[in-house]
Order: C-alpha cells, then structure tokens, then sequence
C-alpha cells in the first residue's frame, strides 16, 4: 500500500495544527503548510514529540500567486506521494465591524487569501492529486448566515470557497476525474481567529482534529459534501 501523505495549510496552529497532528497519529505522513520558517519549525517540533511522521514544511502564502505555483513545484518534486489536500489556512478578516463599516480593502485581502489562494493552490496541485486518485477538504463555514455571527469579509469569503467546491465537484463527476473534493466546517472552536473564544457549545482543537480525522479515515466517498463535525446549536 503507498504511503498516505497529506498536506494541511495553516498547520502551524489552531485548527489546522489539531488536523495534522490527528491525522498523523492515525497514520498519514504530513506535510506543514505555513508561510513563517520558525513557526513551521517549532510545529514540527511539537508534531513529531507525539508521534507524527512529518515529512517537512512548505512555505505557502495564500495572498502570493507566484509562490503559490512554486510551493506547488516543490510539493511536487518532494512529496510526489501526495493524496490529500487540507485547505485550512485562511484570515478572519475584520470581524469587529458589521458590513456599512467593512472596508474595500479587507474584503479584497480576505477574498485573495481566503478564495484566490485557496483556488490557486488547489488548481496548481490538481494534477499530482489527479494522479494519486486523491481529495481535497476545505474547512470552511456555512454559506447560510447566521443570526448570531456575520462577518461579513470572512464569511464571503467562505461563500465563494464553498462555491468552488460545489462546482469542481460537479466538473470532477461530469470528466471522471478520479480526484474527491468536499468541505467540513468544524463547528464552534477555540482558536486564536475567535480570540480564543470559549462559550457553550465550543470545542477544543484537538477534539474537532480527532473527529477530522475520523472522517479522513471513513473509508467513504463525500464527493461534492458539506459536512459539519459540530452543527452550531440554533436557538429558539
């Protein structure tokens, strides 16, 4: 059997350090995604003292086009194994503002990061993935608004990912293209994008990491899926 070997964007913390470290404690090879060298050091660090096979970093910034194409080169070149594609960095834009005071500026920032970079590096590695038989899950948020939190630039940016999944679902199905795509939101988390917010109902990364990894290792198809490991309780 190859090696499973999968590479998570934003695994130098939050919810994407819980994902990789529960996907290499149920046996993947990770590969890090991040865009600071010592950060990524230090993550490798801490992911190996718990038994992850980490096979390296690889610099990706999300908001940079053109290394985005080189890390996906290198990708290619290093880990040519490669099966899973974990698009979970992203930035929360300004959430302190409702949208009449959202700036341009944040929207155009949280779209390039959020959906232009995600794209780009999904597109750029859609060959090696194709060539693996293999999947890529975006962690992502409903595109539904919700009463009870609406940033406004985050969650756009969200939409068009969510849209972008929708659609190369259907262009992977209509080709016979042997590559899964599908979207888990994880639920109400504890992280630094939420100010390490922590009310009821909200889980820690490394509970949502387990149950990601759980699904990984399913053994069944989630093609064109939206899944939600921890549905936000509606109020009455």
């Amino acid at each position: 059997m190859n090696e499973r070997v999968a590479l998570v964007t934003g695994a130098n913390k939050g919810i994407g350090f819980g994902i990789a470290k529960h996907l290499g404690l149920s046996g993947w090879k990770v590969i890090v995604g991040a865009r600071n060298r010592e950060r990524a050091r230090d993550v490798i660090r801490q992911l190996k003292s718990v038994g992850v096979d980490v096979l390296g970093w690889v610099n990706i910034e999300l908001k940079d086009v053109a290394g985005i194409e080189q890390a996906a080169m290198e990708v290619s070149d290093k880990y040519p194994n490669l099966s899973l594609l974990v698009n979970n960095a992203g930035i929360p834009g300004n959430m302190s503002v409702n949208s009449r005071h959202t700036d341009l500026s944040d929207i155009r920032e949280t779209l390039d990061v959020n959906f232009v970079g995600t794209f780009a590096l999904t597109r750029a590695l859609l060959p090696l993935l194709t060539a693996n038989q293999g999947r890529i899950v975006n962690v992502t948020v409903p595109s539904e608004i919700s009463p009870y939190w609406h940033p406004l630039a985050y969650v756009a940016s969200k939409a068009a990912q969510n849209a972008m999944m929708g659609v190369m679902a259907v262009e992977f199905q209509q080709s016979n293209t042997p590559v899964e795509i599908f979207s888990v939101h994880p639920g109400p988390t504890t992280t630094d994008l939420n100010g390490n917010m922590s009310l009821p109902g909200f889980h820690d990364i490394d509970t949502v990491g387990s149950k990601f990894s759980q699904l990984i290792n399913d053994g069944q198809s989630h093609q064109g899926e939206f899944i939600e490991l921890y549905p936000i309780v509606k109020e009455d």
